[in-house]
């Protein structure tokens, strides 16, 4: 077994410092990586004449590209916290077989979903909500945006190896390259050259083999702790498959997403037509401005739980997990309430149609209700994959999509009347939130505890041996 002692740092440095030197970044990150979809649809929802009917479009892909970016989440967010894990025991040489084993896996998941993708992209389309108005400018989008996968994939999932590390501002770095291409690309094909969607879609794609490329180059490297190696790439069932385990739960959270999003636009266009979806693509580019910050957060504590929870460190696990907490519950109700006041300024970053603006803003405030609260779900959710608890964190992912707010999304409007029932279909999202984390805070308390007496199990047993 090879040893190293070069990220010790995670057990050594204080919390708050060390917190704010990993968070900074993926919070960063994270935000600059929204940017290549919400950049998209900024600039698509300006668009003259069209822009209403492309935007609408455009958020009919959503769902598919949560599923790809799902299935990223579905490898790196078991295997980098099984990683870190590994490291706080000091076994390298196990770290670096799993992080090959995971990138292997990416390839070959990859290949498999640009192929579907290519074949099927209109009818799944037509499927997740799309229009005969829409359909035109969501096909188009997505048919280039197929040829990308792979790049976002490797991007999304490789770069979650760099963070485990403790290299967060290089994860950010790897995001940032990325970025500004695409916002210095999306005018460019969209307007210069007439391209349209499918330019933002073109755009896309060459700014994220930008990232790319910059991921492997450093993970490759010789600054990197955890090596891509060769003699690593060959998939080991015996790690793969924890880390699938592990990932599951950010699989569900983000693959549900695609699942929800048809429900809500199938449910949306019967009652409210084109301009209730267009209002939904507004709302949920709107909550991932949310979440994305908050997950950002929860992936600066991640390595710093996970390496000392491998490591025993029982203080230092409880001390980051309620800094975590406190830092989520501070950012979650700011932003909450930064909705509920100036609900017409955030929707207006997305269009400037009038009539869409009046639609979404009172929306907005119903559908975000309850967001303040939300800060405690992704805590907690992401201290249970820290853990490597896999169980725990399928279930309160199972739990808030789809036991609560599938169902919600077709029973909470039978108790409006026509005229609202709009309204209520926004509704089912708050009422489904706040169940969620009434359910994970309680799930957690128990878990948490066990998790910690573990460690003192371990000790003692390790003491005894000797």
């Amino acid at each position: 077994m090879n040893t190293t002692n070069d990220n010790a740092f995670l057990g050594t440095e204080p919390i708050g410092k060390l917190l704010f030197k990993l968070a900074i970044p993926t919070i960063s990150a994270q935000l600059i990586n929204m940017l290549y979809n919400v950049v998209d649809r900024i600039y698509i929802g300006h668009m003259a004449e069209v822009g209403d009917l492309a935007l609408t479009g455009v958020g009919v892909c959503m769902p598919i590209i949560m599923i790809v970016s799902a299935f990223a989440a579905l490898i790196s967010s078991g295997g980098a916290p099984r990683a870190s894990i590994f490291m706080g025991r000091g076994d390298k040489d196990t770290a670096e077989r799993t992080m090959g084993s995971c990138f292997s896996m990416q390839i070959i998941i990859s290949i498999i979903l640009t192929a579907v993708l290519l074949i099927w992209h209109r009818d799944l389309l037509l499927a997740f909500g799309a229009s005969e108005n829409t359909i035109s400018f969501a096909a188009g989008y997505m048919q280039i945006y197929a040829f990308g996968t792979i790049f976002v994939q490797l991007t999304l999932g490789m770069n979650a190896y760099i963070t485990a590390q403790g290299f967060a501002k290089v994860g950010m770095y790897t995001v940032v390259v990325g970025a500004v291409a695409n916002i210095i690309l999306d005018p460019i094909f969209i307007f210069a050259l007439g391209l349209g969607v499918r330019g933002a879609a073109v755009a896309t794609v060459i700014s994220q083999a930008i990232s790319c490329v910059f991921v492997l180059a450093f993970l490759m490297g010789k600054k990197s702790i955890l090596r891509l190696r060769l003699s690593t790439l060959k998939i080991d069932l015996k790690l793969a498959l924890p880390c699938l385990a592990l990932g599951l739960a950010p699989f569900v959270m983000q693959a549900s997403e695609s699942v929800i999003s048809v429900c809500f636009n199938s449910s949306l266009q019967g009652y409210g037509g084109d301009i209730a979806v267009g209002a939904m693509t507004i709302l949920t580019s709107v909550m991932q401005f949310a979440m994305l910050p908050l997950q950002g957060l929860a992936q600066g504590a991640q390595p710093i739980i996970s390496y000392n929870y491998g490591a025993k460190n029982k203080d230092r696990v409880k001390a980051i997990f309620k800094l975590l907490l406190c830092c989520s519950l501070i950012y979650s109700v700011t932003l909450w309430l930064g909705v509920l006041i100036f609900p017409r300024a955030f929707a207006s970053i997305f269009t400037s149609e009038a009539a869409l603006l009046d639609f979404t803003a009172p929306a907005l405030r119903i559908y975000c209700a309850v967001l303040g609260i939300f800060g405690i779900q992704v805590a907690c959710q992401m201290t249970f994959v820290s853990l490597g608890k896999a169980l725990s964190s399928v279930a309160v992912a199972v739990m808030r999509k789809f036991v609560l707010l599938l169902p919600l999304i077709y029973i909470v409007p039978l108790f409006f009347d026509s005229g609202m029932k709009t309204t209520a279909v926004y509704l089912a999202e708050p009422i489904a939130d706040f169940l969620a984390v009434t359910f994970t805070t309680v799930l957690f308390i128990f878990q948490f505890k066990k998790a910690l007496n573990s460690i003192d199990a371990d000790i003692e047993v390790h003491s005894t041996s000797k």
